[in-house]
């Protein structure tokens, strides 16, 4: 018989000192106030805000979304996370960001999320940034799950979940008061177990 009250085995390793991840197009690294101005140029766009919990961002909106967690590589404490910048390797630009946040460290588990520059769609830089986000969040964090909450109507992101293999695990219907309307929420995940490293 399970014990409800014995321990959690999942123990979080100690957080890196720096974190940068590199894939063949790509170099992931925390983000600081240095981008926020860039940031803006496409977390200020409602289109690419249409399926994203927040309005067009200022570089105040973004600072008081992620503030805290900016320069972060940890998942450990109170609304702690992990922001990461999508940085071109040929030229250095800012593409779009990544967050790894609500740590259940009962569970070893987090959610991942994404968002990219419209200009940059449809190269496959989503893909191989999310790819080594996962990488990190299995070898580096040590995580047993990521999750990731997606608009329904979202079927870009959907599909890009699909592509790292995460897999559809709920369909909420209705379950939150979304921008005007009743949205349903998709939710996919993996695995530590299910997941085969890019490197």
């Amino acid at each position: 018989m399970i014990d409800p009250a014995a321990p959690s085995p999942f123990r979080l390793p100690p957080a890196p000192a720096e974190l940068r991840l590199t894939s063949e197009r790509l170099e992931l690294r925390p983000l600081g106030e240095a981008e926020l101005p860039a940031m803006t140029a496409y977390r200020g766009d409602p289109e690419v805000c249409r399926f994203l919990p927040f309005p067009p961002q200022t570089v105040d909106d973004i600072r008081g979304r992620i503030g805290h967690i900016l320069g972060s590589t940890s998942l450990e404490g109170e609304n702690a996370g992990v922001a990461v910048g999508i940085f071109r390797r040929d030229d250095g630009e800012l593409i779009g960001d990544l967050v790894l946040f609500h740590p259940d460290l009962v569970n070893g588990s987090a959610e991942i999320g994404w968002v990219l520059r419209p200009d940059v769609s449809g190269r496959g830089y989503a893909t191989e940034a999310v790819r080594a986000l996962l990488d990190a969040a299995f070898a580096v964090y040590g995580l047993r799950r990521v999750v990731a909450r997606i608009d329904a109507e979202n079927t870009a992101s959907a599909r890009l979940a699909e592509r790292v293999g995460m897999r559809l695990e709920a369909r909420l219907v209705e379950n939150e008061w979304y921008k005007g309307r009743w949205g349903d929420e998709l939710d996919y995940a993996i695995l530590a177990r299910e997941w085969t490293p890019t490197g």
